[in-house]
């Protein structure tokens, strides 16, 4: 059986790794909002481009979401157990 604690160590330090790439993700869509309109040929290319950029960041923010809805639940669902003697 595997102890409770450990579970939740490693539940809490993966939760902590996906935060960090969530806001990588995050960040990196900031600096291609940045760079897109430069690297375009046309307006039509910059609106196309800008538009698949805030996409992709609109999907990492509704992962953020729901991971820390998730997290969040978990924790204030479960009342702790009485410990026996």
């Amino acid at each position: 059986m595997k102890d409770i604690h450990e579970v939740l160590r490693q539940k809490q330090a993966r939760y902590a790794q996906l935060g960090k790439q969530i806001e990588m993700l995050q960040q990196a869509a900031e600096k291609l909002r940045e760079v897109a309109p430069l690297l375009a040929e046309s307006d039509e290319e910059d609106n196309a481009v800008l538009a698949e950029v805030e996409d992709v960041s609109a999907q990492a923010e509704a992962a953020a979401a729901k991971a820390g809805a998730g997290a969040g639940s978990s924790s204030k669902a479960r009342p702790s157990a009485p410990r026996w003697p």
